[in-house]
């Protein structure tokens, strides 16, 4: 697992904070948020594919299944097992070729985990979006959690752009293009961005005493 120095997120806060009003508030709340992080495997990769559009809820109980039948979750044991039981575990045909399609292109070299870890973030976006089955939703979010990528961003995460609208006090929230438009002026930073909002977001759960996000 990768992440960047407490003092690094502290300096891109700070750095954050003077350029947007809203990221100043989620800092005033949240302080140097911790990071996300988690083992740069394929397991990530598949369970991040297998979260995709549908409930919280419905995919933990899906992983859950999946990690049941296949005990460590591997390329070599998605690609040699049943795939019709492996389907049964609650997998949409889609998501199931997908996590085989990840699975060979780790199998056969063409995506390398240990070479993300060292590259840039645009090289290994670059890696990861050409495997089909991943998109940039699960690319960033492989690369913020697994790389510790500081400018990584998932485009796109309505749970993010609920926060910015409601910490800069909007009536309606920006759209996807808008977001991510507005989010480049946080570069190179913006995955600390993600990181303090999610951190308010968590906080406010808190206080209404529901679980962490």
């Amino acid at each position: 697992m990768t992440a960047p120095s407490r003092e690094a997120v502290q300096s891109a806060c700070e750095a954050l904070s003077d350029i947007d009003p809203a990221l100043a508030r989620a800092y005033g709340v949240t302080g140097v948020p911790e990071w996300r992080t988690h083992a740069p495997t394929y397991a990530l990769l598949a369970r991040t594919v297998v979260y995709q559009l549908v409930s919280t809820r419905a995919a933990d109980a899906i992983w859950g299944r999946v990690e049941a039948f296949l005990g460590e979750v591997t390329p070599e044991r998605v690609l040699a097992c049943d795939q019709e039981a492996l389907r049964a575990c609650g997998l949409s045909r889609p998501k199931l070729s997908h996590m085989n399609t990840i699975a060979a292109a780790i199998a056969d070299g063409a995506l390398d985990l240990a070479r993300l870890q060292v590259a840039d973030v645009h090289a290994a976006r670059a890696e990861l979006l050409a495997v089909k089955g991943i998109g940039p939703w699960t690319a960033d979010l492989y690369l913020l959690y697994a790389a510790g990528k500081m400018d990584a961003f998932p485009h796109g995460d309505a749970a993010l752009m609920e926060a910015h609208r409601r910490l800069s006090g909007y009536e309606v929230r920006m759209d996807n293009k808008a977001f991510s438009a507005h989010a480049e002026r946080w570069r190179p930073h913006r995955g600390v961005a993600a990181h303090l909002l999610w951190g308010w977001v968590n906080a406010e759960r808190a206080k209404a005493g529901i679980p962490p996000a």
